[in-house]
């Protein structure tokens, strides 16, 4: 019973602390959000070329694959511009 538990509470994430101004470490930098444009050619690191053929702003963009579409959420870890 008691080993059940200390394993579900190792599966938990980490929660985000937040930065206190007066710290002597550095705050943690948030990377920009890549934006995207309708008819913009990009790469996917599992799907290869394609062309975005809708943008969700900030949320999602829609990219032809010729073969498939794919709904591609942000952040875009595993694609780039082209």
């Amino acid at each position: 019973m008691l080993r059940g538990r200390i394993l579900e509470t190792m599966k938990r994430p980490a929660v985000n602390r937040r930065y206190l101004p007066n710290s002597p470490f550095k705050a943690p930098v948030t990377p920009p959000i890549e934006q995207f444009a309708v008819g913009e050619r990009v790469t996917h690191d599992e799907h290869g070329l394609g062309r975005v053929i809708g943008v969700e702003e900030g949320i999602a963009v829609l990219v032809d694959f010729g073969s498939v579409q794919r709904r591609i959420v942000s952040p875009y870890t595993k694609m780039t511009h082209l």
